[in-house]
């Protein structure tokens, strides 16, 4: 009786051999076709959007070290600023600033600008 199982165990297995041996042959070569290039696209997809998403990432830390470099700019000009509105002389400074800058004068001040320089 064990010699009938084993024997039986082995046509079972030989059996399963030839199936799935029959299955492996009946593969569609298209379908096998189609699996490699929808991988392949994949892959290179996933490589493209690696390199897009560095390439975004470089460009945002430019715009960043710019914006960093623009506020150094403004807090040293602040500072500036806070400097001279510290100062006593604030009246003085107003005035400089209306005369050279703005172009303003005194009601009794006559200015004279030279016409022949051009």
């Amino acid at each position: 009786m064990n010699e009938a199982y084993s024997a039986k165990k082995r046509k079972d297995k030989k059996a399963l051999k030839e199936l799935s041996s029959s299955k492996k042959k009946k593969s569609n070569p298209l379908l096998n076709l189609i699996v490699r290039i929808s991988g392949l696209a994949f892959v290179v997809y996933c490589v493209s959007s690696v390199v897009a998403t560095q390439y975004e990432i470089s460009e945002n830390q430019k715009q960043i070290d710019k914006l960093n470099s623009k506020a150094e700019e403004l807090m040293a000009q602040n500072e500036q600023y806070q400097s001279i509105l510290s100062e006593e002389d604030e009246q003085k400074y107003m005035e400089r600033i209306a005369i050279e800058v703005l172009g303003y004068a005194y009601p009794t001040e006559r200015r004279f600008y030279d016409t022949a320089r051009n």
